[in-house]
């Protein structure tokens, strides 16, 4: 594989920012999302998944509590409008007021010595939030092939971070290559938490009390019937989210979907695609079609965690 310098920053124009404010912001999340955030602190991030009834998975945050009665969710763009509808229908008597201020925030990915040159540990393990001042957060993300990457959430007008600009398109590659999937459009209600290796990565609590689809995720979980997972793969051809896996041993079923892909620099792409466990021991998968292009396995960057 070709060796890219991932190193510097750029705005992560793709995301937006769910704003819930008010005494019970927390303990309304808390009873919504897969993750605790009633025990939330200032120094902590959670990536959080909010679920249907039948626990598939509508859209994906990663979510802040810079305040007591502030929480900040960020979430792709594209399905921001439905999910913030869908969420402000269960508020009811709750005191929590939720907005989309996605235009009052400015949000930077930070790759490499850029951390170093934001005062950011490079070394803090994923999941960290750093307050810089009174209104900027930073919060530590999952490295890319080694490299560390963190999001930087300022006020809208703020300074732009220190760094040498780093293209857009290579921040989206490592967001493939750090194994983490951001929920899109195209592969909304796809998966339950465990098919995009939730579990595995700190997105799902599950010592927390009642939220949507919580009985579906737990008997996943706990029954030892996960069959599907989420593995990341090279091709040489482009892939999308939302495209069917195939794999050589059944050209008419698919397999799998396509979770997340991005161009690799240098040619090809890469991808997530959640899959039947037990067609990784068949092979010769392929997205699209039996003649789409040929999906190469590789390592997580991460252990997936056993069934219960």
């Amino acid at each position: 594989m070709t060796t890219v310098v991932l190193n510097g920053v750029t705005a992560l124009s793709h995301l937006g920012v769910i704003r819930a404010e008010g005494p019970d912001a927390a303990s309304f999340l808390h009873g919504q999302l897969t993750q605790d955030f009633a025990l939330l602190n200032a120094a902590e991030a959670r990536l959080a998944a909010l679920c249907t009834a039948k626990g598939r998975v509508i859209a994906s945050f990663v979510g802040i509590r810079p305040q007591p009665d502030l929480v900040l969710l960020v979430c792709s763009r594209d399905i921001l409008a439905a999910t913030l509808k869908r969420l402000s229908m269960y508020v009811l008597r709750a005191k929590a007021k939720l907005t989309d201020a996605t235009e009052q925030f400015a949000l930077y990915g930070l790759a490499g010595t850029a951390l170093a040159a934001n005062g950011l540990d490079a070394t803090a393990l994923p999941g960290q939030r750093t307050a810089i001042g009174e209104d900027v957060s930073a919060v530590s993300l999952y490295p890319a092939d080694g490299v560390p990457r963190a999001m930087w959430i300022a006020p809208a007008g703020s300074p732009v971070p220190a760094g040498s600009p780093l293209d857009a398109e290579l921040w989206q590659w490592s967001e493939v290559r750090s194994g983490i999937v951001t929920l899109t459009t195209p592969v909304v209600e796809a998966f339950v938490p465990q098919m995009i290796n939730y579990e595995s990565v700190g997105g799902v609590n599950f010592k927390k009390g009642c939220y949507p689809g919580q009985e579906i995720v737990a008997r996943s979980q706990f029954r030892g019937t996960l069959k599907r997972r989420t593995y990341l793969v090279q091709a040489d051809a482009p892939v999308s989210a939302g495209q069917e896996v195939f794999a050589a041993a059944d050209a008419e079923q698919p397999v799998g979907t396509v979770a997340q892909a991005a161009p690799a620099p240098g040619g090809g792409w890469a991808a997530l695609i959640s899959i039947q466990i037990s067609a990784l021991e068949t092979g010769g998968l392929h997205a699209g079609g039996a003649d789409g292009p040929a999906l190469t396995v590789e390592p997580l960057p991460y252990p997936l965690l056993e069934d219960i």
